[in-house]
């Protein structure tokens, strides 16, 4: 008899997070002997265009799925509103089938959760993904000098502490993370039972092996890029978190040593938004090839490029993050010009000879990472890729969760 397992979300399964970060782990936990019953706030544009996606992945394993709509506005009070839903529902949905574990995603479904175990027992899993509230704070989406959300950051600052001594597991995304969760004083132990599991990636579907040179060839065409141009590429939001005025200030550089490279933008993000900083740089628009992509594009896009970039801006929250992007860019075998003092990056990339990290957003330091990669031809492609295999495995991060359940239960 399958174990019924209860999974909190705060974020959609049509989202682009949910269909790499989510799903894809149930999915081959249900391989395990697992029951999944999953509850996720969607956003209604995505929800109307991509519910029969995630519908039928969800038949096809057997997992239930009851989506609920994500509220914006007003701030606080619709997410107060959410959690009430969410509670509600969790409360119906236990008294029907009982469940042993409640798996959550991040803070706010954790509210949920621990309050599940304080009335039904049930085991509970804290999967922090990354120290929110202080991303919140580091982001400037909770600025300090409102009263409002500084009441906020040190409510779940408190709830933080509460989810770390009371979770049955804990599951942190860096070790750069775990290392600074260990060393607060408010643990009850520094034996909480705590587990690294970065973002983990589909390696088969981010594999260079199914993507032909005529493949290759034809994206080129059709993004207009000759034959023999370098091409540096960006994938992804740029959002509140990746310097994109740094990013094109390292490619103006890059520009002085080789005139013949194209950056690409692989984005949903606005052309505009990017045109607009790039000129100021007086960067040439024809340098720049800005483009959006489903995810079964996204390795064909990977694979034209030589190398790949990104920079994140560094705070204290980000010793906790792990870019779903670098493992992506690994398992299609291309090297990566970061930067260092985020999460576990920098080490990643050193160990698997992967790339290069800068330490300063300066121009002395770009041009290090020029030299670095000018010959990207250097780095080896089945290297990297095998450091995708044993660091960003899918496979294993389904195991290291069956494990954690096995242990629960």
């Amino acid at each position: 008899m399958s174990v019924p397992v209860l999974y909190l979300s705060y974020d959609g399964m049509t989202d682009p997070l949910g269909q790499s970060q989510v799903l894809p782990y149930i999915c081959g936990l249900t391989q395990q002997g697992y029951k999944f019953t999953l509850i996720s706030f969607e956003k209604k544009e995505r929800y109307a265009t991509d519910k029969a996606i995630i519908e039928a992945i969800c038949q096809k394993n057997n997992i239930e799925w009851h989506p609920l709509m994500y509220t914006k506005k007003p701030p606080v009070l619709s997410t107060i509103n959410d959690i009430r839903q969410m509670r509600r529902l969790t409360t119906l949905l236990h008294k029907k089938t009982n469940f042993s574990i409640v798996h959550c995603r991040s803070y706010i479904a954790s509210l949920v959760g621990l309050r599940m175990k304080e009335r039904y027992g049930t085991r509970f899993i804290f999967d922090m993904r990354g120290l929110w509230a202080d991303e919140r704070v580091d982001g400037g989406l909770w600025p300090q000098s409102n009263f409002l959300y500084k009441t906020v950051y040190r409510f779940f600052k408190k709830k933080e502490i509460a989810f770390l001594n009371n979770a049955d597991h804990t599951i942190s995304l860096t070790h750069n993370a775990k290392k600074e969760i260990l060393s607060w004083p408010q643990l009850k132990s520094s034996a909480i039972p705590l587990t690294v599991i970065p973002c983990c990636v589909d390696t088969e579907h981010f594999n260079p092996g199914k993507i032909s040179e005529n493949d290759i060839l034809s994206l080129k065409d059709r993004l207009q890029i000759k034959s023999g141009q370098t091409i540096i590429a960006y994938y992804g939001s740029i959002g509140t978190w990746y310097l994109l005025n740094e990013m094109l200030a390292y490619y103006q550089q890059l520009l002085q040593n080789n005139a013949d490279t194209i950056f690409l933008f692989v984005t949903p993000d606005p052309p505009e938004s990017i045109f607009k900083v790039s000129r100021l740089l007086g960067i040439p628009d024809n340098h720049l090839r800005i483009v959006s992509a489903k995810r079964n594009e996204m390795p064909g896009y990977i694979a034209i490029c030589d190398y790949s970039i990104f920079f994140i801006k560094p705070s204290y929250s980000k010793r906790a993050s792990s870019p779903t992007k670098q493992g992506e860019i690994m398992s299609m075998g291309k090297p990566i010009i970061c930067n260092s003092n985020m999460g576990d990056t920098d080490l990643i990339v050193e160990e698997y000879a992967s790339g290069y990290a800068i330490d300063h957003f300066t121009n002395s330091e770009y041009n290090k990472g020029i030299d670095k990669m000018k010959d990207h031809h250097s780095f080896d492609p089945e290297h990297i890729r095998a450091g995708a295999l044993s660091y960003f495995s899918l496979a294993k991060g389904v195991e290291q969760y069956a494990a954690i359940y096995k242990g629960l239960l």
